[in-house]
């Protein structure tokens, strides 16, 4: 008995210490979940601006530009997928990784190769497991992301999409992100930057009835959006990673919360048993004194007769 209930007692501290762990973990993703989502909503009106004068440029002008327009017979795609760098936040990868995979699926199921690009550590971590090529990725910025960050993955994506796919390049460019909804909400989403779907993106900017402003271009349509569109594609990037983030601290504090609760029922448990295991150690003992005590006497009395 006195064996089982040291083995309580060490699990109980160990499960002790663990539990201060996992509280500790918690309140740091939800103090960095209030900053990201503050971030969130600070980067949105500048991408929604940005958004309403690109499809303005895009609708107000007959420019064939490679970033505006759809190529006939698309047949190659780049996927951003944007993971994190560290675990312990539930099924906040597993759930990005799944709808990378079902993205890339359907695109090649269309008959479209897919090249990959990847934001964290445990996305890369997952594709190189499983040996499947990724043309870049990015890693050590995606619990804090900046503009300079978004700004270093988009550069490659932008490159890509104004090559010619002969050469290399891609027709195409998808993202794969975690869309933050509210602190119990988070959903995997996909879409597509670019090409501009100039009908979508201009009903998701403006108003009911709403009508876009009529522009004169200097020096020409084309160069202004050779200057904007980057900066477009810098904006979303950036603004997905941010969502991404908050939804990583979110999922890490209810995963961390849901570790506490387990660690402190588990704790209840151990200790219940630990009281057991002591109670019927004391029960042994008494009996152990009251029965020493019984043939003792016995012994006495034998011997006075």
């Amino acid at each position: 008995m006195g064996a089982q209930l040291r083995v309580y007692k060490r699990r109980i501290k160990s499960v002790t210490a663990t539990k201060k762990i996992t509280k500790a973990m918690e309140m740091i993703a939800a103090s960095r979940v209030v900053k990201a989502q503050r971030k969130v909503a600070a980067s949105a009106p500048y991408a929604t601006e940005l958004t309403r004068a690109v499809t303005a440029v895009g609708t107000g002008s007959n420019t064939r530009h490679p970033l505006t327009t759809e190529a006939e017979t698309p047949t190659r795609s780049a996927v951003l997928l944007l993971s994190s760098d560290r675990g312990l936040a539930g099924a906040f990868n597993s759930n990005a990784i799944k709808a990378a995979e079902k993205l890339t699926a359907r695109l090649e199921a269309e008959g479209k190769e897919v090249d990959t690009y990847i934001v964290g550590r445990r996305g890369l971590a997952h594709y190189n497991f499983r040996e499947r090529k990724v043309v870049e990725s990015w890693s050590g910025f995606t619990d804090q992301p900046t503009y300079a960050d978004a700004k270093k993955v988009a550069a490659p994506l932008i490159e890509a999409i104004e090559t010619e796919t002969a050469d290399g390049g891609v027709d195409e460019l998808h993202i794969v992100y975690t869309e933050f909804v509210s602190m119990m909400t988070q959903n995997a989403v996909d879409g597509r930057l670019l090409p501009l779907r100039l009908d979508e993106v201009a009903a998701e900017t403006t108003g009911k009835g709403e009508i876009l402003p009529l522009y004169d271009f200097e020096p020409s349509a084309e160069d202004v959006l050779d200057a904007l569109l980057p900066r477009y594609v810098e904006s979303r990037i950036y603004n997905a990673m941010l969502q991404s983030a908050a939804s990583k601290h979110a999922a890490t504090r209810r995963a961390m919360k849901s570790a506490t609760d387990n660690a402190g029922d588990l704790i209840t448990t151990l200790s219940r048993l630990a009281n057991a295991a002591r109670q019927a150690e004391i029960t042994q003992e008494i009996s152990e004194i009251v029965g020493g005590t019984a043939a003792l006497a016995d012994a006495t009395a034998g011997s006075d007769r």
